[in-house]
């Protein structure tokens, strides 16, 4: 078998928003979210399925799958491989831009159900070292949570260290799949969830279309691009850094130069500075 990288964006949305797999994702949010009793999961609507035309439309949308449970509760789950300026606060828009859009304006608030965002992270964003994070919105001296309609749940992938045999919790078998699975040859024994089995058949790109196999290496591509700006302009600023300290740098050897008196012809052959620049200080 050759399984695709989980991480990938069409990889990611054909897995988790596949209508004719819902119980993948199901699987997926009851692990992670430890969803269990009245709580747990057991139907839900994908609100905007994998379409491949979407994506070689160019036409795909930032939110990676989005779905609705049988107690209306909207999740948001998004795959995201590089860290960028503002995604925390993007973040907030779109799950707040979920929980407003449930009802139109008029309508009684108690309609409102919660929304939860998944985040998984090829990076990491908090400061603490679980792989796994959750945010609410509680009292800050008591705990206590009265609004308790938005949760954002963050897994950061590089925290998640735990090898094939170490794995014990239905959350971690799942995570280690979208981490791990790219690398692997074969499905793991000893699947006690079906769903995640499928999720691994799923993955199998052996038995993906032509066009599906193009717009996986497309976005595969695409990714390096967004990697190679982000790279890119990391460097800039790194060597902008460094020129302004080094011009920093000579002006203030050239002051000091010149409070001891030395003569500005000396000044310019040590510093480099023209005599007028000397002049100025």
């Amino acid at each position: 078998m050759k399984f695709a990288d989980v991480k990938n964006d069409i990889a990611f949305r054909k897995i988790f928003g596949n209508e004719n797999r819902k119980d993948v994702l199901m699987s997926f949010l009851n692990a992670i979210l430890e969803f269990e009793g009245n709580r747990r999961i057991t139907d839900v609507t994908i609100l905007n399925p994998f379409q491949l035309s979407k994506f070689r439309d160019g036409k795909a949308t930032v939110i990676d799958v989005k779905a609705r449970d049988q107690a209306g509760r909207e999740y948001i789950i998004e795959m995201q491989v590089a860290e960028v300026w503002g995604f925390s606060k993007r973040v907030l828009y779109y799950t707040s831009q979920s929980y407003v859009g449930q009802i139109e304006r008029g309508e009684f608030y108690e309609k409102l159900n919660p929304a939860i965002f998944i985040g998984i992270l090829e990076f990491e964003m908090t400061q603490n070292g679980n792989y796994i994070s959750r945010h609410q919105i509680r009292e800050v001296e008591t705990g206590e949570r009265i609004f308790e309609d938005m949760e954002f749940n963050l897994i950061e992938l590089p925290k998640f260290k735990k090898q094939l045999s170490e794995l014990n919790t239905p959350a971690e078998r799942w995570i280690y799949f979208i981490k791990e699975a790219e690398n692997l040859e074969v499905i793991p024994a000893n699947l006690d969830d079906p769903a995640l089995k499928k999720a691994y058949e799923e993955a199998n790109t052996r038995t993906w279309s032509k066009a599906e196999l193009d717009a996986y290496d497309y976005a595969s591509m695409r990714e390096q691009d967004e990697r190679g700006k982000i790279e890119l302009a990391e460097r800039r600023a790194e060597e902008k850094g460094l020129k302004l300290g080094e011009e920093k740098s000579k002006l203030q050897i050239a002051r000091q130069m010149k409070a001891d008196g030395l003569p500005a012809d000396t000044i310019s052959k040590y510093t480099g500075l023209s005599l007028t620049e000397i002049n100025d200080l």
